[in-house]
């Protein structure tokens, strides 16, 4: 009989129970931290009379081709007045040369050039901070060159999540669509961890942004002292400022099909093993509470599996697997559907419990290898 009988307190009865607590916690947390992405009704849009000037400011190295591609979707956005800065951090390309050239077209178009130092390396947050000093605005919003907004209204929509308490404006940075496995497992990683921090954001939690997609005001950054705390670290300019920075009450979040950014994902496994490394030497400078939160996210999803994988071991809890996961599949696709399509993503719910099943598996190799990796010079990805 592939059901336990109940009849006494044995082994399969208590791996019953502790996967059945297991899903109900899960469920619980799905709710938390995922549903309010996919019930936000908030719109961030104000009237042409409110919009106050933005200083766009993009960190160059080596990307001629994708500014010469993506930079005119930025350039033309509509709105009544704002900069569009291009830092050229010692490319040796035709990166000065495209700016300069689109600088002829777009007079709001200004060209910040970074001459190699031999003396002094520096990383992405040193291009940073020049472009910030840079600005004649105090609402500043961030993309990278490889990104591209999904919309002329971008600008418009992250501007609007500022005001007289909001310093801080959380936007989504996507990947693009392509065929194959391994860009649906790049995107519903980047879809998760966009859930879970655009929800902290929602939920007056804050804990993290993307440089793909992040805004601020010039006068937080100096008033932190820019990223003093955390220069010494290669990574780290968008999530570990807004770790620091955010408040319960100083943040807003955009999510709109308008007001998101695309980037092209990574096509093998081993470059986005390299981009997860870059990513995950942040993660020890999180603050306590933080870390708590990431770590109760990972912690009940192991918990969950790992009693589910449990129940296939006992002939008699087989019937007690199958359903338990048919109610977690259930629940996750109604949580992330909505939330898929808040963030034009509808093609990632349907699977979302095999991908999120496979990140689980993938996660720790990402950990153990990053261990015998150094970061490299930073790049725009």
């Amino acid at each position: 009989m592939p059901f336990p009988e109940f009849k006494y307190i044995g082994i399969e009865e208590i791996l019953s129970v502790l996967a059945a607590i297991s899903l109900i916690i899960l469920i619980i947390h799905y709710f938390l931290v995922y549903w309010p992405v996919g019930t936000l009704k908030t719109t961030l849009s104000t009237p042409n009379e409110n919009q106050e000037p933005v200083s766009i400011i993009i960190c160059a190295k080596n990307e001629d081709e994708n500014l010469t591609e993506y930079l005119p979707k930025v350039l033309t956005q509509e709105y009544p007045e704002f900069e569009v800065i291009v830092v050229n951090d010692c490319s040796w390309d035709n990166t000065e040369t495209v700016i300069d050239e689109f600088a002829k077209i777009f007079p709001n178009l200004k060209k910040v050039n970074i001459k190699e130092d031999a003396y002094y390396k520096h990383g992405k947050k040193f291009a940073i901070m020049v472009g910030i000093k840079g600005a004649k605005y105090e609402n500043l919003l961030f993309t990278d060159a490889d990104c591209y907004p999904s919309s002329i209204y971008w600008l418009k929509e992250m501007a609007a999540g500022f005001s007289s308490t909001k310093e801080i404006v959380l936007g989504y940075g996507a990947y693009t669509k392509r065929d194959g496995f391994l860009n649906k497992l790049i995107r519903f990683d980047t879809f998760l961890i966009a859930l879970h921090y655009l929800s902290a954001g929602i939920k007056n939690k804050a804990y993290m942004g993307v440089g793909r997609n992040l805004a601020y005001k010039k006068s937080l950054f100096f008033k932190l002292k820019g990223f003093s705390s955390h220069y010494h670290i290669t990574s780290g300019d968008d999530d570990l400022f807004v770790n620091e920075a955010a408040t319960e009450s100083n943040t807003n979040v955009c999510i709109s099909h308008t007001a998101i950014t695309y980037s092209k994902a990574k096509t093998s496994f081993k470059e986005w093993r390299r981009q997860k490394h870059r990513h995950l030497t942040t993660a020890p400078q999180y603050n306590a509470a933080t870390k708590t939160r990431i770590g109760l996210d990972i912690f009940i999803k192991y918990f969950f599996y790992g009693s589910f994988v449990a129940l296939f071991f006992h002939q008699n809890t087989l019937l007690v697997a199958l359903g338990l996961f048919l109610l977690k599949i259930v629940f996750q696709m109604i949580i992330f559907n909505k939330a898929s399509k808040k963030m034009n993503e509808k093609d990632l719910w349907a699977f979302a419990f095999f991908y999120e099943f496979v990140l689980l598996l993938v996660y720790p190799i990402f950990h153990v290898t990053k261990l015998f990796n150094r970061p490299n010079k930073w790049t725009n990805q």
